[in-house]
């Protein structure tokens, strides 16, 4: 029988401290040797993106697993990976990507690329950290408070109509008072019909679920997000101008185009049309609503997957 050596039993406990350390903090952590194949996925790398460690190990990252793509919906896994940049040159990196959940929605993240090196300073792979970008916090204590008020959507966990209603009225009220400008994006899942039709109701809902996953984890934290009805969703964006509104408004479309789910043999995609309009004076919530729902129909028209925002 072979003998562990105390070395061989100090350095198994030394990887087992490292295990549990790297296992309880809140970052994704990730290694991968040098064809990018993944070594380790920590329990923070499970929570943010959905996937368990045996569903991972084993799997190069170029296969596309959490299929990055920066704000432009560019996909970095294929062409731009700060991973496989970091394992080539050996530099460290920082950058801001746009995971792809398991369950299909868009997460933000900050991205951080370190290269792995041996005895004899050879790169022999890379670890990468990411963490949520979005805002978890704030957005998990409104969700409480929307669930006390019953002002939540129970499908989508997201805001419902009558609490967007209540909140365009406040945001009325401070635009008269104090002149803070704020903003509507009227958003539409295009052919959801045709998805319910082909697939039913219960493929529909996830749909519905991973638009609003997708919409919400990339919220400011003083944005809200709500369901109006059907496949229709409202944002509520404060503190804007004109620029901002349009920037906004395009991450959204883009995020919700690069965001799917599996479904037997392929994924499952949608696109949203989106309506965007800056509030103005003499505005009332109907008004301004009917502007951003015609705004949004006019996307519809010029092909869908669009955005249609006026200012006037």
């Amino acid at each position: 029988m072979n003998q562990m050596t105390t070395k061989d039993y100090t350095e198994q406990e030394n990887q087992e401290l490292y295990k549990a350390i790297l296992d309880n903090i809140y970052d994704g952590v990730y290694f991968a040797d040098r064809s990018r194949k993944i070594t380790y996925w920590n329990k923070g790398a499970e929570r943010i993106s959905g996937f368990e460690s045996s569903e991972v190990i084993g799997r190069s990252c170029s296969d596309n697993i959490l299929m990055h793509v920066d704000s432009k919906g560019i996909n970095l896994c294929k062409s731009a990976c700060p991973l496989a940049k970091t394992i080539h040159d050996g530099k460290t990196r920082e950058t801001e990507a746009f995971l792809h959940h398991k369950n299909g929605h868009r997460v933000p993240v900050v991205i951080r690329t370190t290269p792995l090196i041996d005895s004899q300073g050879r790169i022999v792979g890379a670890v990468e950290i990411f963490n949520d970008n979005s805002s978890q916090v704030a957005l998990r204590q409104r969700f409480n408070e929307l669930q006390e008020m019953a002002l939540y959507d129970d499908l989508t966990g997201i805001a419902n109509r009558r609490y967007i209603e209540m909140n365009l009225k406040t945001r009325f009220g401070e635009m008269r008072r104090y002149g803070r400008i704020f903003g509507v994006l009227f958003i539409d899942i295009d052919h959801f019909k045709k998805i319910n039709d082909t697939y039913g109701h219960d493929i529909g809902d996830r749909v519905l679920k991973m638009v609003a996953d997708t919409l919400v984890s990339n919220l400011r934290s003083f944005d809200i997000l709500g369901r109006w009805g059907g496949e229709e969703f409202v944002s509520v964006v404060v503190n804007v101008n004109e620029k901002l509104l349009s920037s906004i408004a395009y991450r959204f479309r883009t995020l919700v185009e690069q965001s799917s789910f599996s479904l037997e043999t392929v994924a499952l995609r949608v696109t949203v049309s989106i309506g965007a309009t800056l509030a103005r004076p003499k505005d009332t919530v109907k008004t301004l609503m009917k502007r951003a729902d015609r705004l949004m129909y006019r996307s519809k028209q010029a092909g869908r997957n669009r955005v249609c925002i006026s200012m006037k």
